[in-house]
Formats: C-alpha cells, structure tokens, sequence
C-alpha cells in the first residue's frame, strides 16, 4: 500500500520539481499519507528527491544550463546557510517565519502572474561582479530558510536567482539544481548515518522520481516559460496551503 500511495506521486513531484521546483510539497504528504512517521518520511523523501535531483541537475548540466562561477558561488553559500538555518532551527520559533511566509506568498503570486516571461529580467545584465555577489546572497538566505523550514526553497531561488540576480531563466534553473542537489546531499548522509531511511520505498520512489525529473526537464527544455509560470504557480497554491496546515497544526 505504500509502494501504490507514494510511487505515482513521486513521479508527479519529480516533475513539478524540474520545472519548477517545490517538488517536496508533493511527494513529502505522500509519505505521510502512506503511514510513515515523521523522521521517516522526511529521510525516505529526502533519498527519492535526492535520486530524482541528481538526474534533473545532470540534464541541466548536459543542456548546457550551468554558469561556473553562479553554480560554485551558490553551492558553497546555500550549503553554508542551510547548516546555519539548521542550527537555528533547534533555538528559534518557526511560527513568526511561516506568518510571514504566508502573508508574502500573495505578492509573490501576483508577481510570477504578472511577469509572463521571467526571462526579461536578463535583458537587462548586471555586471558580472554584482550578478555573483548577488547570487551568493540569495543562495545564502534561501540555504538558512531551507535549514529552518525548507518547502518550496527550488521555486524560490528560481524566483529571487531571475528577478534579483537578473540570471537567465535556464541559467537560474541550472543553479537552482545544483544548490538543491547539493543541500539533499547533506541532508540525506545525516539522515542515513542515523538510520532514518526506508531504502527499499525509497529507492522505489526514487526511480519514479528520477522519471518524472527526466518528463520535466525535457518539457523545461522545449517549452521554457510557457510551462513554467503555470505549474509556478501551483505551487505556490500548495506552498500556500502547506503553511496553513502547518500554522493550525
């Protein structure tokens, strides 16, 4: 029964995830649906989305979306405020973030609505020194929300890398990936050195997830912004219904 609840909805986040980001808030209630704790749905889910990461950010990498110095420069920041958010998170109360989180999701919506193509942010280039200091501050802010709370971090960098950075969109998708990757990484070790991880639902998962990466890496590739504000937006709606949830709960 886990196997049936969780597999086609990890192949649909997989695929909300290459495009968009925010996979996560998908394929993650699946494990909750299917019964699991939380320790355990949270480590499981981190071993699908990792297998199914890794894919996307290779056929990003051979599409020729990866900029070197944006990759290394968010790679190293969003690890680095992943840990600190981390750290923050056993002191601080989550409450305050998620209001404000909820409160902001509004404008961002209206945003990624009113822009058609995320794209036109980079006609307009910054200088190539403040286009990297940029893109080290937003990974770095967006690694400490991920450490502290973490759904829909993809689609939030993918957002903040275009608007703020002025990174071109498939540039953005590129260094999103990469940072996403390599915070699931860590993650993922801790949670199996601590023994966390169902590997055989994960794994399971996991190749559905890798499938539904390659679905919406490809349809990133082909369609660009035309498929990309839509299921943006969509998550954003799932964001926005995570956060109530979690509020009430």
């Amino acid at each position: 029964m886990e196997f049936l609840i969780v597999c086609p909805l990890a192949l649909i986040a997989g695929l909300v995830d290459a495009v968009a980001g925010g996979g996560g808030l998908i394929s993650l209630p699946a494990y909750f649906f299917a019964g699991l704790p939380p320790h355990a749905a949270i480590a499981t889910n981190k071993l699908s989305s990792t297998m199914g990461t890794t894919v996307a950010t290779i056929r990003y990498l051979l599409f020729g979306y990866m900029v070197k110095r944006f990759v290394i420069v968010g790679v190293v920041c969003g690890l680095a405020g992943s840990a600190a958010g981390a750290n923050l998170a056993l002191v601080a109360d989550s409450f305050a973030l998620m209001v404000f989180m909820l409160v902001s999701l509004p404008f961002v919506a209206w945003m990624v609505f009113r822009t058609r193509d995320l794209n036109r942010f980079a006609e307009r280039p910054l200088p190539p020194r403040r286009a990297l200091a940029l893109t080290g501050v937003i990974a770095l802010a967006v690694g400490i929300y991920d450490g502290f709370y973490g759904p829909g971090t993809g689609t939030i960098l993918m957002l903040l890398l275009t608007a703020v950075a002025h990174q071109g969109m498939r540039e953005a998708a590129g260094t999103t990936k990469a940072i996403n990757l390599a915070t699931n990484v860590a993650a993922l070790a801790v949670f199996l050195a601590n023994g966390e991880v169902l590997v055989g639902l994960g794994l399971a998962a996991g190749a559905f997830n890798i499938v539904g990466n390659w679905i919406g890496a490809s349809l990133f590739d082909k369609k660009g912004a035309a498929i990309l504000r839509p299921i943006m937006l969509i998550v954003i709606a799932l964001f926005a219904a995570r956060l109530v949830v979690d509020l009430v709960g």
